[in-house]
């Protein structure tokens, strides 16, 4: 899981307005701890997407910044995989995608399977638009 706090966020220059709408969100920051980690996930529920990525530039230093966004994008996958599901519940190459993509950010998996991972994920996204375009 993704982390980061307040004191991370105020050294990268937080939006003052952003940092306080989570801080409150928080119970305030002198509650919380100001270095006392809270689940990026929580920023991207509270505050949305564009704080939720503009946080993940402070979360680790530079050299994982990859890692750690492919972690991000499994775990934002994944919150909206049931939505999918429930659509198409027979059809497991998204779930599989985030699975291996998830792998392959922990050294689990070659580029060569997740490169297999995405053109199946890629033509399930296109075989759900498809129907949507012929209505």
């Amino acid at each position: 899981m993704l982390t980061l706090t307040f004191a991370e966020a105020r050294k990268h220059g937080a939006c003052l307005d952003r940092y306080k709408k989570f801080a409150e969100f928080k119970g305030g920051v002198t509650k919380w701890g100001a270095n006392k980690p809270f689940p990026l996930l929580e920023v991207l529920d509270n505050n949305g997407l564009d704080d939720a990525l503009w946080a993940l530039r402070c979360c680790q230093p530079e050299v994982e910044r990859d890692r750690l966004a492919r972690l991000f994008a499994c775990d934002c996958a994944e919150k909206v995989l049931p939505i999918y599901e429930k659509q198409y519940p027979k059809d497991i190459r998204p779930r599989q995608a985030i699975e291996v993509a998830r792998k392959f950010a922990n050294g689990e998996a070659t580029q060569d399977a997740l490169a297999a991972a995405r053109d199946a994920a890629w033509d399930a996204q296109a075989q759900m638009l498809r129907k949507y375009l012929e209505v």
